[in-house]
């Protein structure tokens, strides 16, 4: 998301990177160059207008420091608008204090609730919480069936009421009571309502979902919508909070090929935070919403605080302890390699983790990182004997040759992950030695290094 959107902020920011000082004519031409780049992302042209207003306003009124160039300064502007923008700071789900945390989930059809509501499930559970789901979208065919499903994967209950013939009975309001009910009897402390949604909005779904909401009180409302539906998302979720005055925003589907301009249009007409980003089909692809930490992605400036808060869940101190003594004694092998590769899998989507990397997105943008990049390796290093993977220097030319009979690849594939991994391993102990000494170390060149 916002690929097009990045590059042609930063190339309208460079119009005053070069200048000697800001004035009314390179503003305006700046200007002019991002509120096209806001409306072509589908931006609310209301809302572009007046962030472009504003920046302008703010430029003109600001003394440069002489410590700062005019392009630092409409840089630093241009966050803080995306920022505010955005809606500040994040926002989150207040849990009740008296469980279960009801939690109603409405949307459109097709803009992935379903997913979403086993997602959030998903996220409850890895913070030691018990949730339960609801199954009340009982007239799309398949929904409850949809739902266990991806329940099943997470090992999640799910409260669901079927007729004599094994269809839903369609009393949407009855599930949604008896979940919370059941909640309590099992001490459960979330419970995930997941609604019927339409192909587009009718009176018939409102009423119901209105009728849900009166029935079971919830703790928090939560709407979904399909970030690569543009304005139209936009119109939707106004019409929704008229009816149901939710508490947040969910955006999905953000890997797609969107413009964005849900995401940045979405805060300021219904003035409502948006809580949660899905950026991926598995069900741990689901982050809290930070308006500083996506601005600084649109800007290309990364996002290193949710990369290191993704390694900090698959990495604790002491695995890495015990990794920094392989890697200084140069007996880090090829089986501490694997289980790399499997905590930096788990850590999301390889082009999300690139990208916020601060100063390397930028770099890659046009690359296709592909999730199935590991796979090669993986095959390479499963086809060894744990003798061979501990101690890959016994590597001679009929091993590698059975190696590479058993994995389905050549030998020149296996004599390349061999001479990568070498290099790989000296670049660390380098590295490793760098940040003893407290001095430290230019990522350019050791990515340089690795081309």
């Amino acid at each position: 998301m916002f690929e097009s959107l990045s590059e042609k902020l930063e190339g309208a920011l460079k119009n005053v990177s070069g200048q000697g000082r800001i004035n009314e004519l390179n503003i305006a031409a700046t200007m002019r160059e991002i509120r096209r780049a806001l409306l072509d992302a589908d931006v609310n042209y209301q809302v572009a207008r007046e962030f472009t207003d504003r920046v302008k306003d703010q430029a003109l009124g600001e003394e440069v420091l002489n410590s700062v160039s005019p392009g630092q300064l409409l840089v630093k502007i241009v966050y803080d608008e995306l920022v505010g923008l955005l809606g500040e700071e994040h926002v989150g789900i207040e849990l009740s204090n008296k469980p279960p945390t009801v939690i109603l989930v409405a949307g459109l059809q097709g803009s992935g609730k379903t997913t979403f509501c086993a997602k959030l499930a998903a996220f409850y559970k890895g913070k030691g919480r018990a949730p339960m789901l609801a199954a009340a979208d009982v007239y799309r065919p398949a929904a409850v069936d949809q739902l266990k499903s991806l329940a099943s994967q997470i090992d999640v209950p799910v409260h669901a009421i079927l007729g004599d013939d094994g269809a839903p009975l369609q009393d949407a309001v009855r599930v949604a009571k008896e979940a919370v009910a059941e909640a309590r009897r099992a001490a459960g402390d979330v419970v995930i309502i997941d609604t019927a949604g339409r192909l587009h909005i009718d009176e018939k779904m409102m009423e119901e979902v209105v009728a849900i909401k009166e029935a079971v009180e919830p703790n928090e409302i939560l709407f979904v919508v399909d970030a690569m539906t543009g304005q139209d998302a936009v119109n939707t979720a106004k019409e929704f909070n008229e009816q149901l005055d939710y508490n947040g925003v969910v955006l999905t589907k953000l890997d797609g090929d969107t413009r964005g301009g849900a995401a940045l249009s979405i805060r300021s007409v219904v003035q409502k935070p948006i809580k949660f980003a899905s950026t991926g089909e598995k069900l741990d692809a689901l982050t809290p919403f930070y308006p500083d930490r996506m601005a600084q992605r649109i800007l290309g400036m990364g996002d290193v605080v949710s990369f290191v808060e993704k390694a900090q869940e698959q990495f604790d101190e002491k695995q890495a302890e015990k990794l920094q003594k392989k890697i200084k004694s140069e007996e880090f092998n090829l089986e501490d390699f694997y289980e790399q590769l499997q905590r930096i899998k788990k850590m999301g989507p390889l082009q999300d983790l690139v990208g916020m990397i601060p100063g390397i997105g930028r770099q890659v943008r046009d690359l296709d990182v592909d999730d199935d990049a590991f796979v090669h390796i993986e095959a390479i290093i499963m086809s060894m004997t744990p003798e061979e993977r501990r101690n890959p220097h016994i590597l001679n030319g009929s091993r590698r040759r059975r190696i590479a009979d058993g994995c389905g690849l050549e030998v020149s594939d296996i004599n390349q992950l061999l001479k990568q991994f070498r290099e790989m391993k000296k670049m660390m102990k380098t590295m490793t030695k760098l940040l003893g000494k407290g001095r430290s170390v230019d990522l350019s060149s050791l990515l340089g290094g690795m081309r």
